[in-house]
């Protein structure tokens, strides 16, 4: 007999929105989603672009594109919190209209560091914004079958907006340059609020007591000190700056659970990883977003740098991913609900292992028939296994603190990409360093550095480059490749070990 994953008494504080009113909000909720979720890869086709146009280093490139996500995911534990006390809605809507100022921040943006900026005040938006949406549809979809079908669809938006990003700033760059990418985001924002404030139901959860701002600080400070540490050390730092930030980073969360503990009500129920099936779900939608967040940023640059496709091309060459990772979202829930949820990510992980794999093995240059597959498998392996610990993480707490749950979520979705970027993209770079000695230090750099090097050089020599550029990208792509597969491959142990069997995301049996 499968097990019920709603606890007893979860939707006490839930009010049913009837009729068709669910739906019509659901539609609101994905809508911004969508935006937010494309936000954190729209910028990979648009990369070269922008390089061309404000000629940032190989750091502040990174921190352009990763700190987003590492904004984001440092500040979704606390405003999952505030959500639960001030109300959903009202967070979701204040945040969205952030969300949209900060798009003219950065599209306005005439140096790297403004843009850094713009992109640093989309992650708080973003912030505000993404808790809510699952936490509303945990409030409004109260029948656990409906809700298993809501989350697929929130899933397969949040994958296919990730998945789409790069052929929207494709198209977006070669139309009206990489600042457009930024500017798309506005009139989306002003008509998802107006409509967001006639829709959307309003959810507390009656929690009168203070905030635990000294909580918040340890949260957000340990985050993104961990995430420095991490970015840093994995480029091959040891200096004894960024040792102490890693360190720092890791003192301050584990003091920050310590502190969770002792409060009667804390911003995270850190006893909710006791239940062995929530942890599995956030290890396994953390780590697996991770390995698919770079391999699609740095699949995007090689489209772009090795084949030589335009932004708009290459974007258009990714949608094998986001067609499958819609496929795999909706399909979850009727796996999970037929054979489980553990038999469902372990073959969603299974998928993401299979496309990694594929991508090593192949002989370079990789044709783009063998990308698209690897962009099919990648896909529907994310599909279904995030949509299935979506699921997990949302069904396991009461309806009081669906925040949090939608925050855990959130926070290992966004905080995976963010670190997946940093920690693979700089094994990557370092790699690629080191096919490439004895060149220049700018080709050493990048393989937007080298193209430039090559161009100044030009004819026969500037070719030569190129053709060692190319060459030192296809090999570090393929140990990324490797290493991917490693981490999914200890996701998919731990999820067959914790997750009960027979367990399953609804009342069904």
């Amino acid at each position: 007999m499968a097990r019920d994953l709603d606890p007893p008494g979860a939707a006490a504080d839930s009010r049913p929105t009837p009729g068709r009113g669910r739906w019509a909000a659901l539609a609101v909720l994905c809508a911004s989603l969508l935006l937010v979720a494309m936000d954190a890869t729209i910028l990979n086709v648009a990369l070269p672009s922008l390089i061309d146009d404000m000629r940032p280093t190989a750091v502040e490139q990174l921190w352009i594109i990763d700190i987003y996500g590492l904004v984001l995911g440092g500040l979704l534990v606390t405003s999952g919190a505030v959500s639960d006390r001030l109300g959903r809605k009202r967070l979701f809507l204040t945040g969205f209209v952030l969300f949209g100022l900060a798009s003219v921040v950065a599209a306005t943006a005439a140096d790297p560091w403004q843009l850094i900026a713009g992109r640093v005040l989309l992650g708080i938006g973003g912030a505000m914004v993404m808790p809510s949406t699952l936490s509303l549809i945990r409030n409004v979809f109260t029948d656990p079958r409906e809700r298993a079908l809501a989350i697929g669809i929130w899933a397969a938006v949040a994958g296919a907006g990730a998945a789409v990003g790069p052929l929207v700033g494709g198209l977006l760059v070669e139309s009206s340059g990489w600042s457009a990418a930024f500017w798309v985001n506005v009139p989306v924002v002003v008509v998802t609020v107006v409509a967001g404030v006639r829709l959307l139901p309003e959810f507390r959860s009656g929690v009168k007591g203070p905030l635990d701002w000294p909580g918040a600080a340890l949260s957000v400070v340990g985050v993104i000190a961990l995430a420095w540490g991490i970015k840093h050390v994995a480029k091959g730092s040891l200096a004894v700056g960024d040792l102490a930030i890693l360190a720092l980073g890791i003192v301050l969360l584990v003091v920050f659970a310590r502190r969770q503990l002792t409060l009667d009500d804390p911003l995270l129920d850190v006893r909710l990883f006791t239940n062995r099936a929530f942890t599995a779900a956030a290890l396994a939608t953390f780590l697996a977003m991770l390995a698919i967040g770079a391999a699609l940023f740095l699949m995007s640059l090689w489209l772009q740098y090795v084949h030589g496709y335009s932004p708009f091309g290459a974007g258009l060459r990714t949608l094998p991913a986001a067609g499958a990772m819609l496929a795999g979202s909706l399909l979850s829930p009727l796996l999970m609900e037929r054979f489980g949820v553990r038999a469902v990510m372990a073959l969603g992980l299974g998928g993401l292992i299979a496309g990694f794999l594929l991508l090593a093995l192949s002989a370079g240059p990789t044709p783009y028939g063998v990308v698209a597959v690897v962009f099919v498998a990648l896909g529907l392996g994310d599909g279904l296994a995030i949509t299935a610990a979506a699921s997990v993480l949302v069904s396991t707490v009461p309806a009081a603190r669906a925040g949090q749950a939608g925050a855990v979520s959130e926070t290992s979705y966004e905080l995976g990409i963010g670190l997946g970027v940093a920690l693979l993209g700089s094994i990557h770079g370092s790699v690629y360093a080191a096919h490439m000695e004895g060149r220049t230090a700018q080709a050493r750099e990048s393989v937007g550095g080298a193209v430039e090097a090559a161009d100044r050089l030009g004819g026969a020599a500037g070719e030569r480059l190129m053709v060692a550029a190319r060459a030192a990208f296809e090999s570090a792509l393929t140990t990324t490749a490797y290493v991917s597969a490693g981490i999914v491959t200890v996701v998919a142990l731990l999820v067959v070990w914790l997750v009960p069997r027979g367990l399953r995301a609804s009342g069904g049996h």
